[in-house]
């Protein structure tokens, strides 16, 4: 925002006008300077002058022979501008002036006919373009008075960066007081009473977006004449960098620098049928904005509408159907609050942004609305004449009012240290014009132009900010020393222990086509699936579901520059389009790991063939995995999409599922461009970063052990598990059971498999028996019995 020190000037009475105490000021205050712009004038010796006689020049048709007073008497200026007469105030040059570009006025004659001195336009002045005539100056200006005044020169404009939270300091009230609140001086708003007449507006206000429009003010002025604004008001303009329009729109960009809250002016008498309607567009609907741009209209937008269509976008730019001309009688002031969200989201989907649409973003202070009404209102009477009607429109959906805030001398001394007391933190607080009750705990209510300050951390802050950030003492910071948190420390082995085996982290952006799902065996038509409103690229519009796209398309780009043997595991994000249970407006996402594999794995051994990439591979760097997270983990066979259906592990952790291991199937593995066999896994990852209940140690038994083998014949469909299961289930004896041999063929039956499994046993505290070995052997036998095997041989 640029701010003018002249204007700023209004609003309060700074001690000082020193450049450089006033960006420091500013930059302790928060608003950081951008650039500092010093304005002088461009000329020497220009006064207000009157214009007391004119006439014709006696052998020149083209010029006149003026005589102005400059205060130093009558004068006689030839002059060839003709859009002035007897009686107007102007801008004179006295003999020795400079002018900009250093052109020096003095005497000199034209025609037989003396000039002594010039009337200047704005173009030669350097305060504007306009040279089509001489500069015309209200009439109650003083003559005599040094020009440079009337314009503010020489002036000052800090440009400075308002943070996103601080919209009431996007205005001159709002940076005058954290100017007076800083220096300790009072602070104003200069007044400007309206005079009304009876009547009211007989154009109608419906909000139908109560969520759009929180409130919607309006007021009618009659009798206007449109036309150039005074010279003060449109060089306050053009120095924080607005272009005069005319005075009636630059009332609306003068009070919305003033306070803070845009406005906008209607032509009230193209207004279709009186009535005025806020609500969403539809879809293809058009609307020509104030800068002769026709737009397309989205049912985002939040358009004000008449009984002919589309008329203003709201908060950001009005329609050239309405917009306030030279044939303009009647005004329809307007100032509405709009809500933040909707109003970023349509300036950028138009790429429009304006002084409004910057404002509103960020939350305009709905209970600023009628006032800032009246107050353009009553300068429009004053540059354009006219009669403000007494009747105004005045809709509210939401109602926001002051809130309170307790403050206690601890939540200070706590963020700030010691040496405040309460009578100076009363004295910052309320020199920011909020209201403080009671001391220790402080009651402090917040103004609704303050919608930043909700907690009392926010008004330590802000009593930081007056104090002075630079005026406390260095201090180390306090409290507990930093470190990792549990989960963390269990990803960081996640990390460490798959790069040690060989395995490279990818990571990849989340988006996949609907051919790597379909290739993968997933449902590609699913709800479940979230489609990207503005992909980067159109082949790949859905967030994944699944982690394992993104690393099959590196193993292809790798196997297609030459590398056969990859190794990659990824961690990420995956997507599902259940509503958030911490908020339902976002989607559902889990965090995932999994890995692929290809070609060759580990190191060469004389003399030995590489282990290639498959099932047993993946499932060997599952085990070494969990052994490194100290994982109770279940295996058992099963069957998922996209994996292998005879090669696919389902990997439990605490009886609870969290993922696959196996092979890639086969037709994913031709569509994805590879060879041979592919390790592949994918698992969830907060089960497995879980932190995991100690350990007890029990001390080793001290007696031998015995080991046996006993071979069964079980359905071919008994996973080897449950055998195992059954079996140590008889007894708490086993120290381990292992399962060394696996036969299938005609010598043991069609639909049978024979299962051969090690057994150590040990007791704590005894040597075993043989008598005791024998009944375990035979308990075992009987459990196995339960699931359909039988003792080979038997």
């Amino acid at each position: 925002m640029k701010v003018s020190l002249a204007w700023l000037r209004e609003f309060v009475d700074l001690p000082t006008e020193d450049i450089d105490e006033l960006s420091y000021a500013f930059d302790m205050l928060g608003h950081a300077v951008e650039h500092v712009q010093a304005l002088e004038p461009g000329w020497t010796e220009v006064y207000v002058g009157k214009v007391l006689d004119i006439a014709p020049h006696p052998d020149a048709d083209k010029v006149r022979v003026c005589q102005v007073d400059h205060g130093q008497g009558p004068s006689q200026i030839i002059c060839g501008a003709w859009n002035f007469d007897v009686g107007a105030t102007v801008a004179v040059a006295r003999p020795g002036s400079v002018l900009p570009g250093g052109v020096e006025i003095g005497k000199r004659t034209i025609r037989g006919v003396e000039s002594n001195g010039m009337i200047c336009s704005e173009r030669e002045l350097g305060i504007g373009s306009d040279q089509s005539g001489i500069l015309v100056l209200e009439d109650d200006l003083e003559v005599g008075r040094p020009f440079h005044e009337v314009v503010e020169l020489p002036d000052v404009v800090f440009e400075l960066e308002i943070t996103t939270n601080r919209p009431d300091a996007l205005s001159l009230v709002g940076i005058a007081r954290d100017l007076g609140a800083w220096f300790d001086v009072e602070t104003r708003v200069p007044p400007l009473p309206l005079t009304t007449v009876p009547g009211a507006t007989r154009v109608s206000v419906e909000i139908a977006d109560p969520t759009g429009c929180r409130r919607f003010t309006a007021r009618e002025i009659r009798g206007v004449r449109v036309g150039s604004s005074p010279l003060r008001v449109r060089h306050r303009l053009h120095k924080v960098g607005v272009r005069s329009i005319s005075n009636v729109v630059d009332v609306t960009n003068y009070v919305m620098f003033e306070l803070g809250h845009p406005l906008h002016a209607f032509d009230a008498d193209t207004i279709v049928g009186d009535r005025l309607v806020v609500k969403r567009a539809s879809p293809g609907e058009t609307l020509e904005t104030l800068d002769h741009v026709v737009r397309t209209l989205s049912e985002g937008d939040l358009i004000i509408y008449d009984d002919a269509g589309a008329t203003s976008m709201a908060g950001t730019m009005g329609g050239a159907r309405s917009e306030v001309s030279d044939k303009t009688t009647r005004v329809l002031m307007e100032a509405a609050s709009w809500d933040p969200p909707t109003i970023m989201n349509m300036w950028r989907r138009h790429d429009l942004r304006s002084e409004a649409a910057t404002r509103f973003e960020r939350g305009v202070d709905p209970n600023l609305a009628d006032v800032a009404n009246q107050r353009a209102c009553a300068m429009v009477q004053r540059l354009a004449g006219g009669e403000v009607l007494e009747g105004a429109v005045d809709v509210v959906t939401v109602d926001i009012r002051p809130w309170t805030v307790e403050l206690t001398m601890d939540h200070v001394t706590q963020l700030l240290g010691e040496g405040f007391d309460p009578a100076e933190v009363r004295s910052i607080l309320e020199r920011l014009e909020l209201e403080v009750e009671g001391v220790d705990p402080f009651i402090v209510t917040i103004p609704t132009f303050r919608p930043d300050l909700t907690r009392p951390a926010d008004l330590v802050e802000e009593i930081a900010r007056i104090h002075g950030f630079d005026k406390f003492d260095a201090t180390l910071p306090t409290g507990p020393a930093g470190g990792l948190t549990a989960e963390q420390r269990r990803l960081r082995r996640v990390l460490t222990t798959l790069t040690g085996i060989g395995l490279s982290q990818a990571i990849n952006l989340p988006f996949v086509s609907v051919e790597d799902l379909t290739a993968l065996g997933l449902e590609t038509d699913s709800s479940e699936l979230l489609t990207v409103k503005n992909p980067l690229r159109e082949e790949e519009s859905k967030l994944r579901p699944t982690i394992l796209p993104g690393l099959l398309n590196g193993l292809r780009y790798n196997r297609s520059h030459g590398n056969t043997s990859v190794a990659l595991f990824e961690f990420g994000k995956v997507f599902s389009s259940e509503p958030s249970r911490d908020d339902p407006r976002l989607p559902t996402e889990f965090d995932r790991i999994g890995w692929a594999v290809i070609g060759d794995v580990g190191i060469e051994k004389m003399g030995e063939a590489f282990v290639t990439a498959d099932a047993t591979v993946s499932l060997a760097i599952f085990r070494h995995l969990a052994d490194a997270l100290d994982l109770d983990v279940e295996i058992e066979s099963a069957t998922r999409p996209g994996f292998h259906p005879g090669r696919t592990a389902q990997i439990s952790v605490n009886s609870v599922v969290v993922g696959h291991v196996g092979e890639l199937s086969p037709m994913a593995v031709r569509y994805f461009e590879l060879e041979g066999r592919v390790a592949v896994a994918e698992l969830d990852l907060d089960p497995l970063l879980a932190p995991v209940a100690p350990t007890l140690a029990v001390a080793p038994s001290v007696f031998p052990h015995v080991d046996f083998d006993l071979s069964f014949l079980v359905p071919a469909e008994t996973p080897a598990k449950a055998l195992i299961d059954a079996t140590t289930g008889s007894t708490d004896l086993v120290e381990w059971a292992r399962v060394f041999d696996e036969f299938t063929g005609d010598s043991v039956g069609e639909g049978m498999k024979a299962l051969a499994i090690r057994y150590r046993l040990r007791a704590p505290d005894r040597t075993l028996e043989q008598r005791e070995i024998g009944a375990i052997r035979d308990r075992m036998i009987e459990a196995a019995a339960s699931l359909g095997a039988r003792l080979r041989g038997a």
